[in-house]
């Protein structure tokens, strides 16, 4: 049996450096395919498409509709509910969502908020794999 030199333990390093950024270089260009906005929809329909950036850091928006009231809070690149008159409230203990595809839902008051990416041509996979 032979004894791992020096040399040997640091090309182990190198090779999960390498591995490892490699991994975030994928990542991040899976995530970050286009200009991501928001999608507000009450009821099944489209009420408003918002461009996240910048320029949205610490906007909110009041939705006042016949099913009920929610406060939207943008960042630049994530948003959420920070208040509803609905009983349960899960929409504002769920948080922030930042990624395509992920999902905001208020039920009592009909409020879907989805954050989606455009500009991306392969929009019809699954990025998360197990």
């Amino acid at each position: 049996m032979t004894k791992m030199t020096k040399w040997d333990k640091l090309l182990i390093v190198f090779i999960i450096i390498i591995s490892i950024s490699g991994l975030y270089i994928v990542k991040s260009g899976a995530f970050n395919n286009g200009t991501k906005y928001v999608i507000i929809e009450i009821d099944g329909e489209e009420y408003k498409k918002v461009s996240l950036g910048p320029n949205m850091a610490g906007e909110t928006l009041e939705i006042n509709s016949k099913f009920g009231h929610n406060t939207i809070e943008f960042d630049k690149d994530r948003v959420r509910v920070i208040d509803a008159d609905c009983p349960d409230k899960l929409d504002v203990k769920q948080g922030w969502i930042s990624n395509a595809g992920e999902v905001i839902v208020c039920l009592p008051n009909h409020l879907v908020i989805e954050i989606v990416t455009e500009g991306n041509n392969n929009t019809d996979f699954d990025y998360i794999s197990h």
